[in-house]
């Protein structure tokens, strides 16, 4: 079986969890730009629905205002994937430590 495109609104808030008015008020405040249809109707991609993923997280976990979650979307996601990745590194020099420490302690057994 294929995996689907688009999704409509319905669809988005039922994976989401989230109200249509929220989606709705989303797109109002330029959060949100789903793919319009000739007759109106909306459609979201798989890309979509992680912006909608981090939006949540960062609106209704992290406390974000909806402009400071726009910010931290425009700016942010850049210096997020540069930070994860030296919180990467650092973890793994750390578990290395670590082995080292553990072998260590092995052999003085």
């Amino acid at each position: 079986m294929t995996e689907k495109t688009y999704f409509t609104i319905s669809e988005v808030a039922d994976i989401t969890k989230l109200p249509l008015y929220t989606l709705r008020y989303w797109e109002t405040r330029a959060l949100l730009r789903p793919l319009r249809l000739a007759g109106g109707h909306r459609r979201y991609t798989r890309a979509d629905l992680e912006k909608i993923n981090e939006l949540k997280d960062l609106v209704l976990l992290k406390g974000y205002t909806l402009s400071g979650a726009k910010k931290f979307l425009r700016s942010g996601k850049k210096a997020g994937a540069r930070a994860a990745q030296a919180a990467t590194a650092t973890k793994s020099e750390l578990l290395e430590e670590i082995r080292k420490d553990l072998s260590r302690l092995i052999k003085e057994l």
